[in-house]
C-alpha cells in the first residue's frame, strides 16, 4: 500500500487509496465478500475496497478486527459488532476510498474527488464571503477547495453518527483552514503532500470512555 496512515490526534488514524491500489494488494474478507454479493459491480468494488482498507488500517495500528463482518445501523454507521469501545468511518468517491479508526471515541472521514459545483451548491455549504471567494476562483481551484470544505462537513457529521441527516452544510468550515473545531467534534484536512485528493477526519471531544466489563468474583 502506498498510501500513508495520518493520525492527527492520539488514537484516531485514517487512510485513503484507490479501489483498483486496494483490492491490487489488499486481502478481502469472506464476510465482506459475501456481504457485497448482488451489489452492482461499481458498488461492490466500493463496499469491498473500503472494507479491505479498513481491516488493513486495523492491523497496522493494533486493532485487528479478524475476519468478523463490518456492520452498520439503521443510519448507515459501520461499527464493528463486539468492539464497542472503537469507532470506525468509511468513505468512497469516484474511484477513491477511506477509512478511519478511533479509540474511545466517534469518527468520521470524508474524501471527496473534485467536481463540477453549482452556485445554490456553493452558497449552502459555504459563508456568504467565502463563497463569493470560491466563485471568483478558476474552475479547478474552486472545484478542489469546495472540496476540501465538504470532506470536512461529512466527516464532522460522521463523527457524531449522524450522516447526511445531520446536515453538513450548516457546519462551518473556513477556506484554507486545516484544523478547526464544530461543536464536540474537533477536524484536520490531511495537506496535499501525499493524497491525490481533499480528505478530512473528525473526531468526538472528549473521548467516550471504553465500557470495561468487570469480572465478579465467584461465590463461595
Amino acid at each position: 500500500m502506498s498510501g500513508r496512515i495520518r493520525t492527527p490526534v492520539g488514537g484516531v488514524h485514517h487512510l485513503v487509496a484507490r479501489n483498483e491500489e486496494v483490492l491490487g494488494a489488499l486481502p478481502v474478507a469472506d464476510a465482506d465478500r459475501a456481504a457485497a454479493a448482488g451489489l452492482p459491480p461499481w458498488r461492490a468494488a466500493e463496499h469491498l475496497a473500503s472494507r479491505a482498507l479498513l481491516r488493513f488500517l486495523l492491523r497496522e495500528v493494533g486493532e485487528d478486527a479478524g475476519g468478523g463482518p463490518v456492520a452498520a445501523l439503521p443510519g448507515g454507521r459501520p461499527y464493528l459488532p463486539g468492539r464497542p469501545g472503537l469507532g470506525v468511518s468509511l468513505s468512497h468517491s469516484s474511484g477513491w476510498v477511506a477509512a478511519a479508526v478511533g479509540r474511545g471515541r466517534g469518527v468520521g472521514v470524508d474524501v471527496q474527488v473534485p467536481a463540477v459545483v453549482g452556485d445554490r451548491l456553493l452558497r449552502l455549504c459555504c459563508r456568504p464571503g467565502d463563497a463569493d471567494v470560491l466563485a471568483a476562483l478558476p474552475e479547478e481551484a474552486r472545484r478542489r477547495e469546495f472540496a476540501r470544505v465538504f470532506a470536512v462537513q461529512e466527516a464532522c457529521v460522521k463523527a457524531v453518527g449522524e450522516g447526511f441527516a445531520g446536515r453538513p452544510w450548516t457546519v462551518p468550515v473556513p477556506l484554507g483552514g486545516r484544523t478547526g473545531a464544530w461543536n464536540r467534534v474537533r477536524w484536520a484536512v490531511a495537506r496535499d503532500d501525499g493524497d491525490a485528493v481533499p480528505v478530512a477526519c473528525a473526531w468526538t471531544v472528549p473521548p467516550v470512555p471504553v465500557p470495561v466489563r468487570v469480572r465478579r468474583p465467584a461465590g463461595p
